[in-house]
């Protein structure tokens, strides 16, 4: 009778010495630092925008968010929040690659038409709150330099100029979107801030009269989130102004979001992209 030796079984081991894993992306590991909501969206941003620079943005975009300073955070989050809307009303969304030049941050294609937008947070701190008004031509609110309200407005124009210089070399449309968390600037603070009233009609005329001096942009796009607007008596409404008021006791939206276009545009927007950014409001 035949004998059969068993048979052997060989286990193939590769090599480990010399050899590391491969390191886990900073971002990757930032990732899971994100709330559920927070991680949604940006991974929805991932999936949509495949090409090189927008995953290398995207990628800082996760570090931002998990920033120890509060006006980092409130920036990317505000980044995050416009993208995502304009994704969710049709638009092709690309961020745009960091750089020394001072650039916008997104560029948004609807087919073969496109425009830009820069976001940027309002945040500020109790000092920067006490700083004097320079460079600011508004003679009609002289003398109420100490309405919160009004050094508010002084702000947003002032932030409105420094970003007009920044775009002014852009030919295309350009949006510059302003978050404002906070109405006092006080910065990140554990303490109920009071209600800041705020008169939107004069903030909407003061920022229309601004944009005829800075054709390259196109429109402004500002978000209050916590603001007391400040009722109505007389029934004008400016034609470049669209304005969005939201009930107080909602904190999913900002308060207040008003689009604001410039007469003055040598690139103003087309009729398709003004849809668009309406339903963002």
């Amino acid at each position: 009778m035949a004998r059969f030796r068993p048979r052997k079984t060989l286990r193939l081991v590769a090599p480990l010495r010399g050899r590391q894993p491969e390191p886990i992306p900073a971002w990757k590991r930032e990732e899971e630092g994100l709330s559920r909501e927070l991680h949604d969206r940006w991974s929805a941003l991932h999936r949509h925008c495949v090409d090189q620079s927008s995953h290398l943005r995207l990628g800082r975009l996760v570090r931002r968010l998990t920033h120890y300073d509060y006006g980092v955070r409130e920036s990317a989050l505000a980044e995050l929040e416009l993208a995502t809307q304009l994704i969710r009303v049709g638009v092709r969304v690309t961020f745009l690659a960091e750089s020394q030049a001072r650039t916008a941050d997104l560029e948004c294609r609807l087919g073969r038409e496109r425009f830009f937008v820069e976001v940027t947070a309002m945040v500020g701190s109790a000092a920067r709150q006490r700083l004097p008004l320079r460079g600011l031509h508004l003679d009609e609110f002289s003398g109420e330099e100490e309405d919160r309200g009004v050094i508010l407005i002084h702000r947003i124009l002032a932030r409105i100029q420094q970003k007009a210089k920044q775009l002014a070399d852009y030919c295309d449309s350009v949006v510059l979107s302003i978050s404002i968390p906070r109405a006092d600037l006080q910065g990140e603070k554990n303490a109920r801030s009071e209600a800041i009233w705020l008169d939107l009609k004069a903030l909407a005329g003061v920022v229309t009269v601004l944009l005829t001096r800075v054709p390259t942009l196109s429109a402004v796009l500002i978000s209050l989130w916590d603001v007391e607007p400040i009722p109505s008596r007389a029934a004008v409404k400016l034609a470049n102004v669209e304005l969005i008021e939201r009930p107080k006791q909602q904190r999913i939206q900002p308060r207040v979001r008003m689009l604001i276009q410039n007469p003055k545009a040598s690139a103003p927007l087309s009729e398709a992209h003004e849809a668009l950014i309406r339903q963002t409001l």
